[in-house]
């Protein structure tokens, strides 16, 4: 049976593991790097995160590992119960508890996230970014409100970006948006603080319409280990970026369903060439 693996924090039991009756002998630190090393030969890891035991207990750490894939969490489990694995007394894994009564919305990755799980699962030549639009919206407002005669009261950094993610391999595209509104006042915080600010506001437009892009996309792991991907436009949902950018900025807010038919349409209606930025990824 094929495996879905969403661009998505996750959040479901069968890809959580604890482990316990870790020895108190090594650092947290230490610890964590060693069940990061133990764990992550069997798959991708969310997050790896040491607890020290309770006081109630004996001296100690427990762990809670988080997996992007089930299966992988499968079999770590299998493979590390009971085993000494990094220290010289077994450890205990198990699988975390499902509760059915508890449902929780799925949040969306960071960029880099997002990026480091296109890597593991397409390799690192395997896709791209192509970025459509970079606008600063915030000069549009400054010239719209000169024209009215209106003050500004806080001035703000506002960018939008507009991109595609790109598989060759799997002849599929996905576009995303990301717009960022930044406070700031260019008089108290002085020309070089704006200057920055301005920067990293740019670099979390590109962040967030890289993300927002990986959303749509759906890894399917097949029984055989092959890769297929699936594209899933986010059709019932209303994103309110399109009223905030009604009037500033001519870029049509649908969802681009059926993506692979409009795209000649899609790219007219930006009216831009293509450009690359080769931006650095914030921490």
């Amino acid at each position: 049976m094929a495996e879905l693996v969403p661009f998505a924090v996750p959040i479901e039991s069968d890809k959580t593991l604890l482990v316990w009756e870790l020895s108190s002998g090594p650092t947290a630190e230490a610890l964590h790097h060693s069940l990061f090393t133990a764990f992550s030969q069997f798959g991708l890891l969310y997050s790896v995160r040491v607890f020290p035991n309770a006081a109630v207990a004996h001296p100690g750490f427990y762990a809670v590992i988080k997996f992007y894939s089930a299966r992988a969490a499968h079999r770590a489990q299998k493979a590390c119960d009971r085993k000494q694995l990094f220290q010289k007394s077994p450890v205990k894994v198990c699988l975390g508890t499902r509760h059915k009564a508890v449902q929780h919305q799925a949040l969306a990755l960071k960029s880099s996230q997002c990026q480091e799980l296109a890597n593991y699962y397409f390799g690192f030549n395997g896709w791209s970014k192509r970025i459509i639009k970079l606008q600063e919206l915030s000069d549009l407002e400054e010239r719209e409100n000169e024209d009215s005669m209106v003050p500004l009261p806080k001035q703000s950094l506002k960018f939008f970006c507009a991109l595609e993610v790109v598989l060759p391999s799997y002849d599929c595209r996905s576009p995303g948006i990301g717009l960022v509104d930044e406070p700031m006042d260019k008089v108290e915080e002085g020309p070089l603080s704006f200057l920055m600010k301005r920067k990293t506001a740019q670099k979390l437009a590109i962040q967030k319409a890289l993300s927002d892009a990986f959303q749509k996309l759906l890894i399917v792991v097949l029984e055989s280990g092959k890769i297929a991907v699936e594209y899933r436009p986010s059709e019932d949902i209303v994103d309110v970026r399109c009223e905030e950018l009604h009037g500033l900025i001519q870029v049509p807010c649908s969802p681009w369903k059926q993506y692979g038919q409009e795209e000649e349409e899609y790219l007219s209606d930006f009216s831009l060439e293509e450009e690359e930025f080769g931006l650095p990824e914030l921490d």
